[in-house]
């Protein structure tokens, strides 16, 4: 391509060069624009004016990479403007004829052909690199596309299971909602119910007193046995519970260390409701204890023994005080006595726990030394009960001597006290 275009050049520089008007007129152009050898721009042609040659000078091409918005275009341009110009020089070097000029323009020329080239060359390769990039990232967009389809289907997958889950736990709601009605007149009918059993829930509570009160009495029991394997005087530690007074028999003391007990246990106590089903399940009330340790009722027991059991008769009965460190520690041994003491704790606990789930103005009444035995309020501990009790409107002549269980009124209903009388003498002539 260099090479044809030197040929052009050179037989234009011939053109140029001929004396002859007639020629030159030919090889520049006739008046019509028509040209003898091969087309050029009208600014590289040469125009004979009032007989001087003028040489028109090359267009230029704005370089503003704002006009055309590529810069490889731009780049394009400024080549082609820079290759006419060099092409011009070429032609003014051979007027006058100076071969020098002509050596340097012709390599000026070869300069731009060859920056042309590469401009060419330059835009295949950026052509054929768009392809192979636009290739490389249609895979890598597929690639995506195909992670991205394969995360959509698990995620719908995971919506229908969801929807599932929401269908099964509507359900499960609507059963629920079911079951929780059949609940709510189940309850009715218990609330109902118990409106008409205030009769059997009072025998509940009788029968938790008979409980509590045998259980003082089995208490009891090991408590004057140790006494009486340890040397105690019996007939003084029964004075000291309850002086002056007339047993109908030597035996009847055991009441005083009944009522001994009965007042420790129920000191301080005031009546309030509150849960003892946990209490009520186990049998053993040291495995109630252990098991589902209830803190109202693990601190009773606790604190109940170290009022009834004194350190002095601890220590006589089992030579140390190790139980009650134990005790003090927050733990419950399963030793035989203390076994028989937390019998004992649990029903005088359950006891004041029920009293006023029956009836919330329940109350808790004691009976004073010396007050008439009345078969409303009291009733009798001895075994002859049969000769204490009076008819109703006689007078009796029986008195209380002590009071060894507490009395509860429950509505309308009296749970007797528990008392030991004795008969006052009749002055003469009455």
């Amino acid at each position: 391509m260099v090479s044809k275009f030197a040929k052009v050049c050179k037989w234009r520089s011939i053109g140029v060069f001929s004396n002859d008007h007639h020629y030159q007129h030919n090889l520049i152009g006739n008046n019509d624009g028509s040209s003898m050898g091969e087309d050029s721009s009208d600014a590289t042609e040469e125009t004979e004016f009032d007989g001087e040659k003028i040489h028109p000078q090359p267009v230029v091409v704005p370089s503003k990479s704002n006009m055309y918005g590529d810069k490889d275009i731009v780049e394009l341009f400024d080549t082609v403007s820079a290759l006419k110009l060099a092409y011009v020089q070429l032609q003014e070097a051979h007027i006058p004829y100076d071969p020098d000029k002509i050596v340097s323009a012709d390599e000026l020329v070869v300069a731009q052909l060859e920056a042309l080239c590469k401009s060419k060359k330059a835009f295949k390769e950026k052509q054929f690199s768009k392809t192979k990039l636009d290739s490389s990232t249609f895979a890598s967009l597929r690639s995506e596309i195909d992670v991205i389809e394969k995360l959509l289907e698990k995620l719908k997958s995971q919506d229908r299971d969801r929807d599932a889950e929401i269908v099964r736990l509507r359900q499960e709601l609507l059963d629920l909602d079911a079951g929780n009605a059949v609940l709510v007149e189940k309850i009715r009918e218990k609330s109902l119910e118990r409106r008409n059993v205030t009769i059997l829930n009072v025998a509940m509570f009788e029968d938790t007193f008979k409980r509590a009160s045998k259980a003082i009495h089995d208490f009891a029991r090991p408590i004057i046995s140790l006494m009486q394997a340890s040397g105690w005087d019996l007939h003084l530690a029964a004075n000291s519970i309850e002086d002056g007074v007339l047993y109908a028999k030597r035996s009847d003391k055991k009441y005083a260390f009944e009522a001994y007990i009965a007042r420790r246990m129920f000191n301080g106590m005031t009546l309030r409701s509150y849960d003892v089903d946990d209490v009520l399940r186990f049998d053993d009330p040291i495995d109630s204890l252990i098991a589902n340790p209830n803190p109202g009722f693990a601190n009773f027991c606790a604190e109940k023994y170290m009022l009834v059991v004194h350190p002095m008769m601890e220590m006589s009965f089992f030579r140390n005080l190790d139980q009650r460190m134990f005790i003090l520690s927050g733990k419950h041994p399963r030793t035989p006595f203390y076994q028989i003491f937390a019998r004992m704790a649990k029903w005088i606990w359950i006891l004041q726990g029920i009293a006023t789930s029956i009836d919330p103005n329940a109350q808790i009444f004691s009976v004073h030394r010396g007050s008439k035995f009345s078969d409303v309020y009291m009733e009798p501990v001895q075994e002859n009960k049969e000769g204490m009790i009076v008819s109703e409107g006689e007078q009796s002549n029986f008195k209380v001597e002590f009071m060894v269980m507490p009395g509860f009124r429950i509505g309308s209903t009296f749970v007797k006290s528990r008392v030991y009388l004795s008969e006052t003498k009749q002055p003469a002539g009455t």
